[in-house]
Parts: C-alpha cells; structure tokens; sequence
C-alpha cells in the first residue's frame, strides 16, 4: 500500500519537476516593457474601428535592449489606443535580448504583462548551447524562458582550467 501512495506522489509530482527543468535564463532581467515600441517595416495600415495595425516586410522592433523580427507583425493597441498592448508576429521570428536569441514561427508579446509566447520549431541559442522545443514562454521582466514540448538540448562542457 505504502509502494502505490508513493509512486502516485511521484506521477502527480512529475509533471511540475520536468517542467521546472524546462526554465531558464533569457536575456537581461529587468526588461522595461514601459519603454517606447519603435518599428520598421516596409509597409503599414492601420484599421481605426478595431485599434490594429499591421506592418509587412522586413518588420523590425526594438523597446530596450530588446529586438524582434519577422516578415509579418499586427499589432494592437489598448482601448483608448494610446498605447501598444500587444505585437502578433508570423512567419518566421527572431527574438534577441542580451545575448540570446531565439527563433520560431510565430511570438505573442504581451506588452503590459511583458511575456513573450513564441511557438512553433522554436530554436533558442544561447552562447555555444542551443535547445529546442514546441513552444517557450519568456517572462522579460523576470528574464526567464519555459520551454515545452519535446524539449531538447545540447550543452557545450566548458574547458576545465589546469
């Protein structure tokens, strides 16, 4: 009896201890998300009734030590739409903080929460090691990353001084 409480204390803890494994740092902590959003991009249109634009080609945007790229963005603005709320990035982004960077098909950042949703074939490069996943959640303010579903890595030993 003792054996079976055991291991279901292992089954329902399990889950929680791989996806701690999961986190790790993410560019430099303490990302100001109050900071001004500029873009770039090659082309812009604007739709007022819904509070959204969109850039295409070549989109670029810097707040802070942060830059994100990608071919296509939408970005939508708060209610009174005096400020951005959130960017929608599609079709291939890049994301660098610091001296990381990472890659996906597509990022969610939510401005006010200053939280990055990047999905799909998601690359992250981070000095000599790299890892990949499904999907990764970075926290900017925190400068933290989760990353889940079929999480792999490699991690490059340091030479050992003598």
């Amino acid at each position: 009896m003792s054996t079976r409480i055991a291991f279901l204390c292992l089954m329902i803890c399990l889950p929680g201890m791989v996806w701690a494994q999961n986190t790790v740092a993410f560019g430099k902590s303490d990302q100001n998300t109050a900071l001004p959003v500029e873009v770039t991009a090659q082309s812009f249109s604007v739709d007022q009734d819904k509070g959204t634009a969109v850039f295409s080609g070549d989109v670029l945007i810097i707040q802070g030590e942060m830059q994100l790229s990608a071919p296509w963005v939408l970005v939508v603005y708060s209610q009174d739409q005096s400020r951005v709320e959130r960017l929608e990035a599609r079709d291939g982004v890049i994301l660098v903080s610091g001296e990381d960077a990472a890659e996906a098909s597509r990022a969610d950042y939510n401005v006010d929460k200053g939280l990055v949703v990047m999905s799909g074939d998601v690359l992250l490069n981070q000095g000599p090691n790299t890892l990949t996943s499904n999907e990764m959640k970075i926290d900017l303010i925190a400068g933290t990353a989760e990353m889940g579903g079929k999480v792999r890595t490699v991690l490059q030993p340091t030479a050992r001084k003598n």
